[in-house]
């Protein structure tokens, strides 16, 4: 059972839905549990595998350990894994998992920094955890060093992209027309949520700085959240109401970056982004700032540029730099589908998740077999056997 708060558009639910569809069912039976609301990706989950919600009231609605618990009791479940940026689902998880008896525990992390008011109480909880998982290498020595997860209990699973879904493509002019992009425009777009560690604002002072060498420059924000309005006033502030278009949340991302010509990342903090790895996909150069797993994905000079966090006119520089030299805009976009169809397989995800959740289920099993089986016997006691074919999770 994948655990999560909700599911709204974003980079680790679009991954948990791609995780959750790819598992091979004769292995691992996913389900899903959003401690608040389904949210729009978990309603597409709801007709496909059971699902539940509605367990968690408020922040301090403590009673959401015991309806946890019976639910997974009830639903005999073998694995929980919790899925995000740590906060109230790993600790809940976690917890309600261990008091239910599930033999495999894990926390799926795709963040740095785990949320203050639950920090302690996390770590805590690392004796009853089987393994934390890491999105990329340095997220994982990140976890270890700095968020105390002990070093032996860390797993990567990097972040996969379906690099025949995201694909280069031509541009669709109907798409093209409903975004007011005209054609031969130079474009650059971000593809976050709107929320403060995203830094759009970065984004848009680098936006202005850019259309002051590339005055006909446009630029597109994919994406929605609570920051919105206050973007959108900036964006005026700045003149670019006429350049900038907030285009919301997206159905056909795979599309609209055929319109973009780069794709940036402002974050001050990060994990593995996955609208890098889908642009790059899409053959795109990616200029970002140098936070988080980033360098691993983006290779400064050859799929893309690295810039320090907050440096507008760094990030504008590169940006112009790309515009104005297509060529090497389009080598560099080679250069990074290449790698993310050679590193960052959406496949090899479905399959790392399935291996270490079967793993340590078989694992269990096997340790428990040995203290079943009587002193000096070959044969295992009568009864003993593993589930591990068809591991409810």
């Amino acid at each position: 059972m994948f655990v999560i708060t909700c599911m709204p558009v974003g980079g680790a639910e679009t991954l948990l839905v791609e995780l959750i569809r790819r598992m091979d069912r004769s292995q691992v039976l996913p389900e899903l549990c959003c401690l608040k609301y389904l949210g729009p990706l978990g309603e597409t989950l709801e007709h496909e595998i059971p699902t539940s919600s509605g367990l968690l009231a408020g922040k301090y609605d403590f009673r959401v350990l015991w309806r946890l618990a019976r639910l997974v009791g009830a639903r005999r479940i073998d694995a929980v894994v919790t899925v995000g940026t740590g906060g109230d689902k790993m600790f809940w998880g976690r917890l309600a998992g261990w008091l239910a008896g599930v033999p495999v525990i894990c926390s799926a992390l795709h963040s740095t920094g785990l949320p203050d008011h639950v920090e302690l109480p996390n770590r805590l909880l690392a004796p009853i955890t089987d393994a934390f998982i890491a999105v990329a290498e340095s997220h994982g020595r990140y976890l270890a060093e700095h968020e105390g997860c002990p070093a032996e209990k860390v797993r990567v699973i990097p972040n996969g992209v379906d690099a025949e879904k995201f694909h280069p493509r031509w541009p669709d002019r109907t798409l093209r027309d409903e975004l007011h992009v005209p054609e031969g425009v130079p474009v650059a777009g971000i593809v976050a949520a709107l929320r403060p560690e995203k830094h759009h604002e970065l984004f848009l002072r680098s936006a202005a700085l850019v259309r002051q060498q590339v005055p006909e420059a446009r630029f597109l924000i994919v994406g929605d959240g609570r920051e919105r309005e206050k973007l959108q006033g900036l964006a005026g502030q700045l003149s670019l109401a006429d350049a900038v278009h907030f285009l919301g949340t997206r159905g056909d991302v795979a599309q609209v970056l055929s319109l973009i010509d780069v794709l940036l990342l402002t974050s001050h903090m990060e994990a593995n982004p996955v609208s890098i790895l889908e642009a790059m996909a899409s053959e795109k150069p990616v200029v970002a700032t140098r936070v988080g797993s980033v360098p691993e994905t983006v290779i400064d000079g050859e799929t893309g540029f690295l810039v320090a966090p907050g440096d507008a006119r760094g990030i504008a520089d590169r940006v112009i730099e790309l515009f104005r030299n297509p060529g090497r805009a389009a080598r560099m976009g080679r250069a990074g589908r290449e790698h993310v169809v050679a590193r960052w397989s959406v496949q090899r995800m479905v399959e790392g998740y399935q291996e270490l959740i079967r793993g340590i289920y078989q694992a269990k099993c096997d340790r428990r077999l040995k203290l079943r089986k009587p002193s000096g016997s070959r044969q295992p006691a009568a009864g003993a056997e593993n589930r591990a074919d068809g591991v409810a999770g």
